[in-house]
């Protein structure tokens, strides 16, 4: 008996139920809370935000932890188009006093004051904090501000950290761009692109665990960016199943040469998708999508 892939579809759509937002809110609230009661952190210029698939409600079941950044603005790492941008802004700069490695050390110890040493594990990005009845479980990251220099009087806000282990030297992420860019999108196809970026993940989770390997290699982050290049009239389908087939139709047809998706961004658009040092490439994000078309059916 062939499966219903519309009614599985339509179920594997749907978004965060409250009690599961709840407990992300409750987890975020209480690294907040952790923020206030610490005297080397408390009258620093930080703000505390939810960040991933949990803000950017894209999150499934599978999606068990909430990632929450922790952002001092006190000091910002620099990013110049040229030198001499870097020589004249120079001029203004004022050396940092407070350093990236004293920050993430004060958060630790934030962190195990509000919630406990066993409950607080550090890694090389962030920081795991178990979950309870109240709360998801969290992944905090301590970031300082990273500013992308476009001219001497504009930059790019995002946010940067340097892992214990300097591998990456650096990770950088726009969070605030990645968040605005998903929600005009998710506007202009009439909530379809959120719902389409879950029913993908659901289908990766579900591929992953019958042991396809494109799917075990296929990171959400990137099927929430791939979907996010799939041009606006592949949303117009008022059912699911030929929605996503001409989701997976366009974005495989895209990803057969380098020379179709060489532009692609990731949600943000202020990194591109398949360049530099990502964890994914263009061929195993095309498999991915192959493997996904085979398995729904399609023809």
């Amino acid at each position: 008996m062939s499966r219903d892939w519309e009614s599985v579809f339509a179920n594997w759509s749907q978004g965060p139920g409250k009690a599961e937002q709840e407990r992300a809110e409750n987890a975020e609230r209480q690294i907040r809370q952790a923020i206030q009661a610490s005297d080397k952190l408390k009258n620093r210029n930080i703000r505390v935000f939810t960040q991933g698939s949990y803000r950017n409600r894209v999150n499934v079941r599978q999606d068990s932890d909430v990632d929450v950044g922790v952002l001092c603005f006190d000091t910002y790492f620099p990013e110049y188009p040229d030198d001499n941008v870097k020589m004249e802004l120079a001029k203004s700069f004022v050396p940092a006093t407070y350093e990236y490695a004293t920050f993430k050390n004060e958060l630790e110890e934030a962190l195990v004051d509000r919630f406990g040493r066993a409950a607080v594990t550090r890694g090389s990005k962030a920081f795991d904090i178990k979950e309870n009845t109240y709360r998801v479980e969290a992944d905090v990251a301590a970031f300082f501000e990273h500013r992308r220099y476009v001219t001497t009087g504009y930059y790019h806000s995002g946010v940067e950290l340097i892992p214990d282990d300097c591998n990456p030297p650096r990770v950088r992420n726009w969070p605030e761009q990645h968040y605005r860019n998903g929600v005009s999108k998710n506007g202009a196809t009439t909530r379809r692109y959120k719902r389409s970026v879950r029913i993908l993940k659901k289908l990766s989770n579900e591929m992953a665990s019958n042991g396809i390997k494109s799917a075990e290699n296929a990171p959400s982050f990137l099927i929430e960016c791939l979907v996010f290049n799939a041009s606006i009239p592949c949303f117009q389908y008022q059912l699911f199943k030929p929605m996503m087939r001409a989701v997976l139709a366009e974005l495989f047809n895209n990803t057969l040469s380098i020379e179709k998706c060489s532009e692609w961004g990731e949600v943000s658009e202020l990194k591109y998708l398949f360049r530099g040092s990502q964890p994914w490439t263009r061929e195993s994000a095309h498999q991915f999508l192959s493997d996904a078309w085979n398995y729904i059916g399609y023809e």
